[in-house]
């Protein structure tokens, strides 16, 4: 029976180890990820502008707090900059990069993608020919650039467009396709002359061509700094600095229109910090992705410490007889402590090593896939340096001290009393709980109540966090108030369970017998279908009622979309002399940050918004105007999502502050408030007003509603689109507009596992806790069986055991669900809670097989054999 009782530890701990270990691998992994340094690998520093806005408030009763988030959009570099840096001694040049999305066409007119990566096709970028030695390329045939018409490919651009020294290719960026003849093939030094840069294809024209190409003359992305022979980056860097924070300190192209909390300083990037202009989206991702790694981590540490505590507590309460024996003849509470100390050992070390080695592999697989679900973006490197290695060792010394606490905690009780007293009755049964226990969960179980209440009446992040609130209050009341709930679930589901025969009768006697037992089994069940239930929910109800909204927005008939990063906006011009088209508009993506409190604490929320043009409102998308209207959409205005405007108490008329994608804090005048926040966004701006604030200015897609009436625009529309726009495609029933958050991606990946875990540690709670209750109750079933009753009476005894413990613990668990989900949803999705079905079947035969094995594979040899053994027999 010790070998039993130990077996489910020793699976514990395992998992423990394992996942602990893999889940702080990946934060470490996120914590020193950097992005990619390649176009920049020759240079010795960057110059960049600061990618990030701050705000500080003051919590409740605490100092102030500054935090800060990081900026998707481009900050730019003032070009005057350049001049400062290359009088710095040491500096051998320093050269002003501006990169300018392209799309390429090969000799006959098809589009060219760039190289295949794990997150899609790289993107193709095109620059001035002087920035080819900041990575460095080097020509392999041809010459470098000398007119406007002229341009140098990279090896592996020049390879997938079957072109070479002399032929002619098409570019478009902002405007309108050009023809250029390519002068050169050009790769990264040191590689093979069809090669390029692994994340990003390169285009070089001519520097004066680039920058008008950039279309921001008095700004750059970033300056490359060349160092002279022998100068290194520790003599270097002291002289840059004080040459950009001199009288009159370079500062970047949005200071004067940035928060006043921002910083404005240039920034001087070395090492691996030079890949951050190349890649700016890097550093929000990983941030997210940091912060959901961590979340998950402590997820796991608070589950985990649970599970290992209560199956050691388990094991060691299997032996509390012989441990009240051993008491009575003598032994002192130090002896019993280090007899199951040395136990718990002697399972946990390999137990956890073996944990520890299989947390490599499964780091890598997770890595392997955020990469293959792109939720980590192009050029985001998450290092997996041998050095890291030794954090699986770290976790498992964690997971083998919890276990050794907890053996010492569980047999403390039996080590307090006397001898005299430790053969009672009840040091066999698990303590029943304290009133201190008891009034705690009475109260958050009040807690969580109130606030789903308050949930109900709220809106937007209000409601959000009276809602989580609610959710955690309950389910650490029903984890306190587990051994009550347990016993009045099995009373009130007991008396049905009577009329199902001998069987039945004889279920509901040994679960009232053993109710204090099999309530840790029913609180665990509990806890994971509320838990489970609430994560995947939340976020499936606002999902489903999105995408309703979003069907119920579109009203266009048609949509233009292009190969490559993007469609220019005079597009949008041109479709509209097509014949036919009744209205037609660009949609274009960005972020905004807004600031908020959530109580007392300072928050930023970045939140993807869009841009159209509001002339083509409500003819091609429908936001569901409540108040005021679209028309005055424009310069200086948004128009507010109604749940936003009620969290942030604003109407028609008042002006609410956002800061853009590049830093620039704007006041804007609310003119509009629509219905169709979930879908739309929570703020709808004119193109006009976006378009300033954002890197690349392109259009992501074109929607067209037709004239009644009219036939062939379609046709129409791609005809006027072929020579204008490369690689343009004019389809019919555009998908629904449906804006979703950055995170989306490597939330549903990193929500998956998380509830994968959970449900993983459930299992063993549950399995390892019927398992042992059912090898003590093995002399029980033997007597019943010499007392006359019948494998079936007994099986189905057993069976109706199962599905007590299995209805006890959904019905409890999904109220304890419902309740927040309920008020989280009517708040913010105006619906009820909604679960994929395929999701909760999958709970609930989660629930139903392993409740069932666990009480139905340990009593196989009470049950295998036609006449028992007798009681004393093994």
């Amino acid at each position: 029976m010790h070998r039993k009782a130990w077996t489910a530890v020793f699976a514990a701990l395992v998992l423990t180890s394992l996942l602990l270990g893999s889940f702080a691998l990946a934060t470490l992994s996120a914590f020193v990820g950097h992005a990619r340094v390649e176009r920049y690998a020759a240079t010795t520093a960057v110059v960049a502008g600061d990618q990030s806005t701050r705000y500080t408030a003051k919590p409740w009763g605490d100092p102030p707090t500054t935090i800060e988030s990081s900026l998707t959009e481009r900050v730019r570099v003032p070009r005057s900059a350049v001049a400062r840096i290359e009088a710095v001694p040491g500096v051998r040049a320093a050269v002003a990069d501006d990169s300018v999305p392209l799309t390429l066409a090969d000799k006959g007119g098809s589009t060219v993608p760039g190289r295949a990566t794990e997150s899609g096709d790289a993107p193709v970028y095109g620059h001035g020919w002087g920035v080819a030695a900041l990575a460095p390329f080097t020509l392999r045939q041809g010459r470098a650039p000398s007119g406007d018409h002229q341009v140098v490919l990279d090896g592996d651009l020049a390879k997938r467009a079957g072109v070479g020294v002399g032929d002619r290719v098409r570019l478009q960026a902002y405007g309108s396709p050009g023809a250029y003849v390519v002068s050169s093939i050009a790769a990264p030094a040191g590689c093979a002359a069809s090669s390029g840069l692994a994340h990003q294809g390169a285009v070089f024209f001519t520097d004066a061509r680039a920058g008008i190409l950039a279309g921001h003359p008095g700004t750059t992305d970033a300056i490359g700094v060349l160092a002279e022979p022998g100068t290194t980056v520790h003599e270097l860097y002291p002289a840059l600095r004080k040459a950009l924070d001199g009288a009159a300190p370079a500062r970047d192209a949005a200071a004067a229109h940035r928060y006043k909390e921002d910083s404005s300083t240039l920034r001087l990037l070395t090492g691996n910090g030079r890949g951050e202009p190349e890649f700016v989206e890097s550093a929000p991702s990983r941030m997210m992705l940091l912060m959901l790694l961590a979340t998950v981590c402590a997820t796991v540490v608070m589950i985990a410490v649970l599970v290992v505590a209560s199956t050691v507590t388990q094991a060691v309460h299997q032996r509390a007889r012989e441990m009240a024996l051993l008491r009575a003849v003598g032994a002192t509470p130090r002896q019993l402590r280090l007899t199951v100390g040395r136990e718990v050992r002697m399972v946990a070390v390999s137990a956890t090593v073996l944990g520890a080695i299989g947390a490599v592999p499964v780091f890598l697989l997770l890595i392997h896939l955020l990469r293959a679900r792109s939720a980590v973006p192009p050029g985001l490197e998450l290092p997996t340096s041998y050095w890291m290695m030794a954090t699986p060792v770290l976790t498992a010394v964690l997971t083998l001290v919890v276990a050794r606490l907890s053996a010492g905690i569980a047999c403390g009780r039996i080590a307090k009393v006397s001898p005299a007293q430790a053969m009672g009755e009840s040091l066999t049964e698990p303590a029943e709980p304290g009133r201190g226990r008891t009034v705690t969960g009475i109260v958050l179980l009040l807690l969580g109540v109130s606030s789903a209440g308050t949930a109900a009446l709220q809106s937007g992040e209000f409601a959000a966090m009276a809602a989580g609130t609610a959710a955690m209050g309950l389910v650490i009341a029903c984890a306190l108030l587990g051994p009550w709930i347990a016993r009045t679930a099995l009373r009130t589901l007991g008396a049905a369970a009577r009329n199902l025969g001998a069987g039945g009768y004889l279920a509901v006697a040994a679960s009232q017998a053993n109710s204090r037992r099999l309530g840790a089994a029913i609180t665990s069940i509990i806890l994971v279908v509320a838990f489970v239930s609430v994560q995947l929910s939340a976020g499936a109800t606002l999902e489903r009622q999105g995408g309703k909204q979003a069907v119920a927005a579109m009203r266009a008939s048609l949509e233009v979309t292009a190969d490559g990063p993007g469609i220019p906006r005079d597009t949008v011009t041109e479709v509209r002399r097509v014949p036919g088209v009744e209205a037609a508009t660009g949609v274009m993506h960005s972020t905004v940050v807004l600031a908020r409190r959530e109580t007392g604490e300072p928050k930023l929320d970045r939140l993807p918004v869009m841009g159209v043009d509001p002339a083509a409102l409500p003819a091609t998308l429908d936001p569901d105007v409540v108040e005021g209207s679209l028309k005055a959409l424009g310069r200086g205005t948004v128009a507010l999502g109604k749940s936003r405007a009620s969290s942030l108490v604003a109407g028609v008329g008042d002006e609410v502050t956002v800061r853009y994608g590049d830093g620039v804090a704007a006041p804007l005048k609310v003119v509009a408030l629509y219905e169709r926040g979930l879908a739309l966004g929570d703020f709808l701006f004119s193109t006009d007003e976006l378009a300033p604030h954002v890197a690349h200015p392109l259009l992501s897609r074109v929607l067209i509603t037709e004239a009644p009436g009219a036939g062939g625009v379609a046709a129409a529309v791609q005809r006027a689109l072929d020579g204008s726009v490369l690689g343009a495609k004019v389809s019919r029933a555009p998908d629904a507009e449906h804006l979703q958050a950055e995170d989306r991606g490597v939330g549903q990946v990193i929500t998956v596992v998380a509830v994968s875990v959970i449900g993983v540690f459930t299992v063993i709670a549950v399995l390892s806790t019927l398992v042992l209750i059912m090898v003590g109750r093995r002399q029980e079933l033997v007597l019943l069986r010499l007392v006359g009753a019948g494998r079936g009476q007994v099986r189905r005894m057993l069976m109706t055991e199962a599905a007590l413990i299995v209805l006890s613990g959904l019905i409890v668990g999904t109220l304890a669900a419902v309740i927040p989900l309920a008020a989280f949803s009517f708040s913010l999705a105006g619906s009820l809670p909604y679960l994929p079905p395929v999701q909760a079947g999958l709970i609930v035969l989660t629930v139903v097989v392993t409740t069932f094995a666990g009480c139905l594979v340990p009593a196989r040899s009470a049950l295998r054999k036609k006449h028992p053994a007798g009681l004393g027999s093994r």
